[in-house]
């Protein structure tokens, strides 16, 4: 006894007042813990438990409701308050009211054509395709060698298809006729004793007689080009001058040359081994033996086609 006195009078000397209240209390672990309370403080709680024994539990050791429990007691409340969680606020209910709002209507489902034609701007996007379907049937038209005025006429009828089958088509060479060499004069002779002269009998006969030397063939007329009547670029020669770019010509145009007269010289064009925008590369006759030469195109003041021997 005189041990328990010490140790209860320790107790209050250290802690806070003593309390006779007594009851049972929830711990976190799930267990409790029943007795008369002695003394608190900052820690905590010391305990009488009924097996006369001491106990000091701590406040984080308590539960909620047990820390409600003992903030009943207005000594206990300053201390147990400071352990007990405070519940979120809960937020204020607000009726909310769902204006109508105005939505955009779904456009209605067609064709794309017809979109573009009910539209302003898509009328004038097809205005300009078709524009720029008849000006490539021009540049086709050109780039072939074909008739200008049909090839725009069928792209104006068959947009885009039209364009198409003309750059299909080959390049077309324009060839002028060989001229037929020309007969010698008929000469007429007599020959003694015969009644009328031979010349009309073989004339009868249908036999013309040349004259024993012959006319040599003529040869096609150069074609000239000059700078201001043509304007000299990649397209000018490639239609022209298509032939010309391969390596073995055809038989109709193997017997042709190119003679370029420049600001400095005269080039006699075997083949156009290379072109670009600005200047083409020729193989020319110089010294008997063929050179490749480049010639801007701003150089060149004429183009003569013509036969090799004309």
């Amino acid at each position: 006894m005189r041990t328990l006195f010490w140790t209860i009078l320790s107790l209050g000397l250290c802690g806070g007042p003593v309390a006779a209240r007594a009851g049972t209390f929830q711990l976190t672990g799930g267990t409790s813990v029943s007795g008369d309370i002695i003394m608190f403080n900052d820690t905590g709680v010391t305990l009488h438990t009924p097996s006369d024994s001491y106990t000091n539990i701590v406040w984080p050791m308590f539960s909620q409701d047990a820390l409600k429990q003992l903030a009943q007691d207005p000594r206990i409340k300053p201390l147990a308050e400071l352990f007990i969680e405070t519940p979120p606020a809960q937020p204020k209910s607000e009726n909310v009211t769902v204006q109508e709002v105005s939505r955009l209507g779904l456009p209605r489902k067609e064709s794309l054509l017809a979109a573009l034609v009910s539209s302003s701007v898509g009328f004038i996007a097809l205005l300009l395709i078709y524009a720029a379907n008849v000006y490539s049937a021009y540049e086709i038209a050109l780039l072939r060698a074909r008739p200008i005025a049909l090839a725009m006429g069928v792209a104006a009828v068959l947009p885009v298809l039209g364009p198409v089958l003309f750059l299909c088509l080959p390049v077309r060479q324009e060839t002028e006729p060989e001229e037929a060499p020309s007969l010698g004069e008929q000469h007429a002779f007599t020959v003694p004793g015969a009644a009328a002269p031979v010349a009309e009998s073989v004339a009868a006969a249908g036999i013309h007689i040349t004259p024993a030397t012959g006319a040599r063939a003529a040869h096609p007329e150069a074609q000239i080009f000059q700078r201001g009547q043509y304007m000299f670029n990649r397209r000018f020669f490639e239609t022209k001058f298509s032939g010309f770019f391969s390596m073995i010509r055809r038989p109709a145009e193997k017997d042709l040359v190119l003679v370029l007269k420049t600001a400095r010289a005269q080039l006699i064009v075997q083949r156009i081994s290379r072109i670009t925008t600005n200047e083409a590369h020729f193989e020319v006759l110089q010294g008997g033996t063929r050179q490749e030469v480049m010639v801007p195109f701003a150089d060149i003041q004429e183009i003569q086609l013509k036969h090799k021997d004309a």
